[in-house]
């Protein structure tokens, strides 16, 4: 058993938070621990809500509203009554105490209020005759007074220090939470350590001044709103340098893992390429060239491809399949629904029909699943496509050489961590039609290689938004109606199945029991997730073999469907969608060579800033600026998905929304480290690298 150290001179910023209490931890230091706040060093990042300058003591008149202030008087009056219906721990009584203080620097009176005193508190109050308090003054009846001030002891009082406000971490207070960082040695507040000494910092604060500015350690005649915001600006670089320093661990991880090499001639990809179709695209061929490139590293491919609704990356997916296939191994395609892996089953073989290749659903029927496992795992079945049923673990390949993940927000990092783990040194393709947008990019996706289709094939006619007002919702009607008649088809979408008490939200159900009065003269149906599998797939079949007009849907079609027919998208209560989803849901039409409509349709009078984000969907076509604005509308949220290693599980202060000059200022610095000092990095890469909670994130 580790000793403890014999006084705080042992101590350092790696050792055990428990060291300072010195004997056995107290239940608050225990409390803090348990909080996933190990050493000393994780006090650092519990950074205060707020920080001040004391105020001298000052004439009760100087007092400004919601400042702080502090004063010094003889205890006039003192009325502490019971707080009735009110009770603290222990059920113990609690008390509202009222004191009224004559000033010492003039002869104004002010008044004291506590709310929810305990007994000793009630004590200490009612035995005052002189009282050094500080707060922030508020007004009531016209007269100043101040709430739950904080008295202040004249003999530990050290003049003009600073107020410091710590958050609550795991039911404990920032008053206490106080105490304990101010336990930590003042020696070791001058010995706080740089992570990267070798960067290049220009002119920024070391990161022990930025601590030491933020917790109140510089002398306060050096502090001032620019020394603060300096800090600031230090610890999100520091914020930012940690989870890049995470990336790039897991970058090198994959980089010096084993995989299949897949080496495939120049004759033998234009072989590929003239077996289909039509022409790849000037931007498919270049995400191909990436894909190859990866194949033949001997390392797996870590590759994401992102690019707009129907813009092509299922071709690359195929023909990266085909060479895999073609060099002996097996391929997985995940899907997140059921349609969507039916429509690449359908594709695939489509493209090339002697390909053996299985679909495995979560419907599929038990006797059919036995076999179609019996297939793969004698290597007999060399493409298999389904949904979450393929991360099980009866599921199991003789060779798998390449996992191809669709819509991979859709799933979680251990699902796709143990689809890829099937294999040995398996490469991964992952596609998204959620355009990735660049800040977002170097702040998550840092450790994979990304590839962008932009350029959609051509014979497209494209699709026209418009955003539908009460105004002119009669005139959308006979739109349809007049498009409905010339054979094509509409998708009706809604944002909730039924009608809920708690929400005013449009719904699948009334909305098929209306349109189906207004529109007598077409066939409509309804599609929502609590149906049945078989009955999902009989309603898209039906659909697809223009049996129904109109379809009235949530947004389960939100991928997977590929319906050239259907033109018009309608989208019911589109404020309740995000501008990704509300991208995607158009993305269904205009597939064809007819051109397709989009009508967002709203029920009420939208308030602006509702109408200002519609409007981003109305003017643009291009997926990476919707998501941008959609990312400034939604905010950064958890980017790792997953519980980051250490303290800074979310981030404290840096924002790459915000923040993107200092994000982009870091993986500069890292990226020159890398590339003239990569010594350096090896012990960080390595202390990283043991980190599983890292590693599982790719």
């Amino acid at each position: 058993m580790k000793s403890r150290p014999s006084s705080t001179s042992e101590l350092s910023w790696s050792s055990p938070l428990e060291e300072l209490s010195g004997k056995k931890p107290t239940p608050t230091i225990q409390k803090i621990t348990d909080a996933g706040i190990k050493t000393l060093q994780d006090l650092l990042w519990i950074l205060p809500l707020r920080i001040h300058q004391m105020p001298a003591i000052q004439p009760f008149r100087e007092a400004q509203l919601n400042q702080f202030f502090k004063g010094s008087g003889k205890v006039i009056h003192v009325d502490i009554k019971p707080a009735f219906g009110r009770r603290g721990k222990g059920n113990i009584l609690l008390y509202n105490g009222y004191v009224v203080v004559k000033d010492d620097l003039s002869s104004e009176t002010l008044s004291l209020r506590w709310f929810n005193l305990y007994p000793n508190q009630k004590k200490q109050i009612e035995s005052l005759e002189k009282i050094l308090f500080l707060g922030q003054a508020q007004e009531f009846k016209a007269q100043k007074q101040i709430i739950n001030p904080q008295i202040i002891n004249p003999e530990t009082a050290q003049g003009n220090g600073y107020i410091i406000e710590y958050p609550t971490v795991n039911k404990t207070g920032g008053t206490l939470l106080k105490k304990i960082i101010d336990m930590i040695p003042g020696h070791l507040w001058n010995k706080i350590p740089q992570t990267l000494p070798e960067l290049n910092y220009d002119s920024m604060l070391s990161l022990g001044e930025a601590f030491r500015v933020i917790h109140g350690k510089l002398p306060v005649e050096k502090f001032s709103r620019e020394v603060k915001s300096s800090a600031e600006e230090r610890l999100i670089y520091e914020e930012f340098l940690i989870d890049q320093l995470k990336i790039q661990t897991r970058r090198k991880f994959i980089k010096r893992k084993d995989a299949p090499v897949f080496k495939v001639s120049e004759k033998e990809i234009d072989e590929w390429k003239r077996s289909l179709p039509f022409s790849l695209t000037t931007d498919q061929n270049k995400v191909l060239a990436d894909v190859i490139s990866d194949l033949g590293s001997g390392h797996p491919m870590m590759r994401m491809v992102q690019g707009d609704v129907g813009c092509g990356k299922t071709i690359v997916a195929y023909l990266a399949s085909q060479f895999v296939i073609y060099k002996g191994h097996q391929v997985a395609l995940m899907c997140p629904t059921e349609a969507l892996a039916q429509q690449h089953f359908e594709s695939f073989k489509t493209l090339d029909p002697v390909l053996k290749v299985e679909l495995l659903l979560g419907s599929t029927k038990a006797k059919e699943k036995k076999l179609i496992l019996a297939r793969l795992l004698s290597g007999e079945t060399k493409l298999i496509i389904g949904t979450h049923s393929l991360f099980q673990d009866t599921v199991q390949f003789k060779k798998l050489g390449l996992a191809v993940i669709d819509e991979q927000h859709k799933f979680g990092v251990e699902q796709r961590l143990r689809l890829v783990a099937k294999g040995e040194g398996t490469h991964c393709l992952i596609m998204t039609a959620t355009p990735i947008p660049r800040t977002l990019s170097l702040a998550q996706y840092g450790d994979l290689d990304i590839s962008s289709i932009k350029v959609m094939p051509g014979g497209r006619k494209g699709i026209k938004t418009r955003i539908t007002e009460k105004q002119n919702y009669e005139k959308y009607v006979e739109f349809v109606k007049a498009r409905l008649n010339l054979g094509e088809q509409a998708y009706f979408v809604f944002p909730a199945i039924e009608e809920s008490e708690t929400l005013d939200l449009q719904n699948v159900k009334e909305g098929f029991a209306r349109y189906q009065k207004n529109f007598k003269d077409f066939k409509v149906e309804m599609l929502h997730g609590q149906m049945k599998a078989d009955e999902k797939e009989k309603v898209v079949q039906d659909f697809r073999d223009k049996k129904i007009n109109i379809l009235i849907s949530t947004s389960v079609i939100e991928v997977g469907i590929n319906i050239p027919n259907a033109t018009i998208m309608s989208i019911y209560s589109p404020e309740r969608f995000g501008l990704s989803s509300l991208h995607q849901l158009r993305g269904r039409v205009g597939r064809g060579d007819k051109p397709g409509f989009c009508f967002l349709i709203l029920d009420k009078d939208p308030n602006p800033e509702i109408l200002q984000r519609l409007k981003v969907i109305e003017d643009n076509l291009d997926g990476f600026v919707i998501a941008e604005e959609d990312l400034k509308f939604r905010g950064e949220g958890d980017l790792f998905g997953v519980d980051q290693s250490g303290t800074v599980t979310t981030k404290k202060l840096a924002n790459f929304l915000t923040h993107t000059h200092i994000l982009e200022k870091v993986v500069r610095d890292l990226n020159e480290l890398i590339r003239t000092k990569p010594e350096v990095l090896e012990p960080h890469f390595t202390r990283l690298a043991s980190d599983q909670k890292i590693l599982d994130t790719i």
